[in-house]
Formats: C-alpha cells, sequence, structure tokens
C-alpha cells in the first residue's frame, strides 16, 4: 500500500476556530496526545503572531520526538526568522510558508503581479531553505488559481528548494473531481513535481472536505492535511479522524494508509473537544456519541444477530471500550493509578495526587466513576497550574425560589490573597452568581457565550459548562466541571478569567487564512 503522510493543524488552524483560544499548557497536551496518535507532521503554531504563540511553538518543539513540528509563517523574512528560533530545537524542523496565487488575491489583497508573487515566493523560500532542512510552500486559494500560473509558481519554488507543495482548497468552494483533477493536471505539467510531497489542505464550507481530501489522494497527493474533529475557521477543515478510517475501511478501493493509531482517535477527539469546548455533534462520523448507536427496531435484531448487519466501524477500532474495571469510594491508590496510566496519562507525583484526591472526593457523592469522569478529572489537573496567581472560589450559595429574586452569596480569594465576600442578584441563578462573581473581579469581564452538558448518564452525572467571555477585551474560553450546576457554572466563569491572568500580556489572536 501507498504511504499518505498526515499534517495535523489542529494547533494553528483548528486554534483559529471562532471563541478558541488555548493557552500554553493545552497546546503542549493536544500535542502529545497529537503523537501518540501518530500524525507524521503537526503544525504548533503560528510564531510571528505573538509572543504567547511563540513561546508556545517553542515548547513544543522541544518536547515532541515522533513528530516533525512546523510553524507558519507569511512570505516575510522575519517571520521566518521567528519561525527558526521556534522550531530550531526541534527533532526534524520544518517551516510552512503561504502566498497568495489567485488573481482575486494578488490583485486585492497583495497588490502586485503575477512576476512579482513568483519572485517573491522564490525568495522567500530560498531564504527559508538556508535555515530549515524542511520547507512547505502553500498556493493559498489555489483553487481559484489561473493553472498556468500555478505551473510557472511551483516549479520554480521547487527549484528554490521547496520539499512539500500544498494546494489548498482556501475558501471550501471545489468539488471532488475538480480537486482530483487539479492534482492531476499539476503531476502532469510541473516539470519538477517528482521532487517534492505534494499536499491537500481542504476546508468544508460546502461539505466536501474529506472527499475533497480523499480525491486528492486518488489523484496524486502523498500528504494530506486537517484537524481533529474537522474544527477550524468558518465552517472548519477535514477531519483526519474520518479520513484514517475511510482509508482503513476502504482499502480495497483507495490503496492508500496513514500512520496513525486508529484506537487513540476517540481520546485525541474528546482531548480536544474538552479544551477547545467545541462539543462533536451527535451524529458526526466517527466520533459522534450516535455513531455506534441503533434505536431502529430492525437495526437492533441485525446487530444482535451480527454486528456487521450495519456497523461498518467497529468502537474497538476508534478506541471506545466498555471498562472492566470501575472504580469507587472503596478503590485504592493503586487501582486508581492503573486506570490513569491505562488511559494514557503521565502524571507528575504532585499531580497524581491531586488527581486522586479530586477522585477520592467525587466518589463521596458518586457511586461509581467513569472512563469519561477521569478523563475530566485528570485533563483539569494536568492543564491547571498550581503556583500561578489566580481567583479561587472557596464558597458559595444561591438562594432561589419561583416568587423570589435569585441572590447568590460567594467567597473568593483573590490573586493577591485575601478573602472578599459579597452578595448579588440576576433574573436567574447562573446570572446572580455570575453578577456576583463580576463585582469581585477587577478585570473587565463580557459573558458571550453559556454551555451546559452532562459528562456521562444517570442522575449523578456530572455538570460540565463551558463559557466564552472577553476580559479585559481579550476572547477566551473556560470550562468547569462539578456535580452541581451552578458550581460548575462558577467554576468555568473563573477559569476564563484565569487563563488570561496566566497570560497577562494576551491580545486578540492573529490569524492566516491559509
Amino acid at each position: 500500500m501507498a504511504h499518505v503522510k498526515v499534517f495535523d493543524t489542529t494547533l494553528r488552524d483548528g486554534e483559529q476556530s471562532p471563541g478558541v483560544n488555548l493557552n500554553q499548557l493545552e497546546k503542549l497536551e493536544i500535542a502529545k496526545q497529537l503523537e501518540r496518535f501518530g500524525v507524521d507532521i503537526m503544525e504548533a503554531g503560528f510564531p510571528a503572531s505573538s509572543q504567547s504563540e511563540f513561546h508556545s511553538v517553542q515548547t513544543i518543539a522541544r518536547t515532541i520526538e515522533n513528530s516533525s513540528v512546523t510553524g507558519l509563517a507569511r512570505a516575510k523574512k522575519s517571520d521566518i526568522d521567528t519561525a527558526w528560533e521556534a522550531l530550531k530545537d526541534a527533532a526534524e524542523p520544518r517551516l510552512h510558508i503561504f502566498l497568495a496565487t489567485s488573481p482575486i488575491h494578488m490583485t486585492h489583497k497583495l497588490q502586485k503581479s503575477p512576476d512579482e508573487v513568483i519572485d517573491i515566493a522564490v525568495d522567500m523560500v530560498s531564504y527559508a531553505r538556508e535555515k530549515f532542512p524542511q520547507v512547505e510552500w502553500s498556493a493559498e486559494d489555489a483553487c481559484r488559481s489561473d493553472r498556468e500560473f500555478l505551473v510557472r509558481i511551483i516549479e520554480k519554488v521547487i527549484d528554490a528548494g521547496a520539499t512539500v507543495i500544498n494546494v489548498p482548497d482556501t475558501v471550501g468552494y471545489t468539488t471532488p473531481a475538480e480537486y482530483g483533477e487539479l492534482f492531476r493536471y499539476l503531476r502532469e505539467n510541473v516539470p519538477n513535481i517528482d521532487q517534492v510531497s505534494l499536499s491537500a489542505h481542504c476546508h468544508d464550507d460546502l461539505g466536501m472536505a474529506v472527499a475533497n481530501s480523499l480525491a486528492a489522494i486518488e489523484n496524486g497527493a502523498t500528504q494530506v492535511e486537517g484537524t481533529i474533529n474537522g474544527i477550524g475557521e468558518r465552517a472548519g477543515n477535514a477531519s483526519l479522524e474520518e479520513i484514517a478510517v475511510a482509508l482503513t475501511i476502504r482499502n480495497n478501493y483507495y490503496d492508500h494508509q496513514t500512520n496513525l493509531v486508529l484506537s487513540e482517535i476517540k481520546r485525541t477527539s474528546d482531548l480536544v473537544s474538552k479544551f477547545t469546548g467545541m462539543e462533536v455533534p451527535g451524529n458526526k462520523a466517527v466520533v459522534g456519541r450516535n455513531a455506534f448507536a441503533h434505536e431502529s427496531g430492525i437495526h437492533q435484531d441485525g446487530m444482535l444477530k451480527n454486528a456487521s448487519t450495519y456497523e461498518i466501524i467497529t468502537p474497538e477500532m476508534v478506541g471506545i471500550h466498555k471498562s472492566n474495571m470501575v472504580l469507587g469510594k472503596h478503590s485504592g491508590k493503586h487501582a486508581f493509578v492503573e486506570k490513569v496510566e491505562s488511559l494514557g496519562y503521565s502524571l507528575s507525583e504532585e499531580n497524581l495526587m491531586e488527581a486522586f484526591k479530586s477522585f477520592k472526593s467525587l466518589t463521596d457523592r458518586k457511586k461509581e466513576v467513569t472512563d469519561e469522569d477521569l478523563f475530566t478529572i485528570l485533563t483539569n489537573v494536568q492543564t491547571d497550574t498550581q503556583d500561578a496567581p489566580k481567583y479561587k472560589l472557596d464558597a458559595f450559595q444561591v438562594q432561589y425560589g419561583s416568587n423570589n429574586i435569585p441572590t447568590a452569596t460567594v467567597v473568593l480569594t483573590t490573586p493577591d490573597g485575601s478573602k472578599e465576600e459579597t452578595a448579588g442578584t440576576g433574573r436567574g441563578s447562573v446570572e446572580a452568581i455570575y453578577n456576583t462573581l463580576d463585582s469581585l473581579i477587577q478585570e473587565e469581564v463580557h459573558l458571550e457565550d453559556y454551555r451546559l452538558s452532562s459528562i456521562g448518564e444517570g442522575r449523578d452525572a456530572l455538570a460540565e459548562v463551558h463559557v466564552r467571555l472577553t476580559v479585559n477585551d481579550v476572547p477566551i474560553n473556560g470550562r468547569g466541571a462539578a456535580q452541581d450546576v451552578l458550581e460548575a457554572s462558577a467554576h468555568a466563569f473563573l477559569n476564563a478569567v484565569n487563563r488570561v491572568l496566566l497570560n497577562p500580556n494576551a491580545q486578540p489572536k492573529q490569524t492566516a487564512n491559509l
């Protein structure tokens, strides 16, 4: 079987999803999971966009050993220099440089002639190759570019030293037949195309990103780009998990394979969903909660007789397993540690004890602790900075009745260590808590979105709240989990505020459309 390299851009293009703002610890945790997942290349970010982004990319580059780490750069020497400083310590540093090639972009955005664009691309690729052993060049808006011009500029940048040529469907406009034919055209008309890997990068504006990516593979693409859960700007990117499973299930048709460890799909999907606050739709292919659910009587009858009647993908293939070891209030540290290791977590002794303490506290209120509960505990502990200044919820009380004004009383520890207490009202219990917290917090805070979901099933399931705030004009996500909805709501609010405190110089993120 032919091998297709997987280029994951969850940490760059995926993080450009509206409302998503990952901190350095969260990015690092996702990067380590992507490495376990087996991606060949991970795009850690856009180093020149901000100081915090630079440090995130640098930390990931110094940590990841089994995947090549890359960063995005505009066709500017300063971007390339900044990317090199962030990536030079990586096991295999590489650069991803882009420049628009469509008439509409060259005329209105770049305000450059085609010949000027070629000169810039050649100069910047040549400059990048002085530093980076691997340079990927992307023709932004390739699918709306003149084909003869694409052939000219691609030939020139390959001669200049590009090792990967990316042909993105930047605006999600093309169809599988058109996209596949474009790859075939480039392979037949660019004389030196055999010197590089040819990469596909598809957006999902018309719902065809995965189909377009597979069409590209059929027509000579040797690398495919996408994100976990298909997140990204606008309607998102191609879902890598869907591409990988399609290549596996239909290997008789595609005759291609990846290095991805399919049993890591569910855990990778869950981690990205939790950190980004972007819930996976129930009907999403491969990882949606209904992907392996059958309600129709005919389907259920067939499944009971033989699962293959209606199930082409087994839950085990993508890492969905029924746990044989249930943890409860009588479970000890040894059983807990074994479970933590089976879930793929590697915690410091301090974080392990903090997680065990949270687990024991949960067992006082919940008879059985599920894998989903543990996943929530472990991700929260792993990405929490214990010594950083923060607001901490000490106690709260809410008075509510159908004929009374909801009133919340909150006791809060502030970043300077002092304790503050006050009460406030609202039109509902959550609003009362948020109004009270807002009055105790010095930062300027505005709530933009609030979402509540349950972790697991049953009356004793944990509640999980995701919020999107602007804190001092910086958009930020926050999350909180507890058995009580109101407590989870308070934790989510403070989590968002504390995330800005961890990065006091945070600015609205600079994005790159590719």
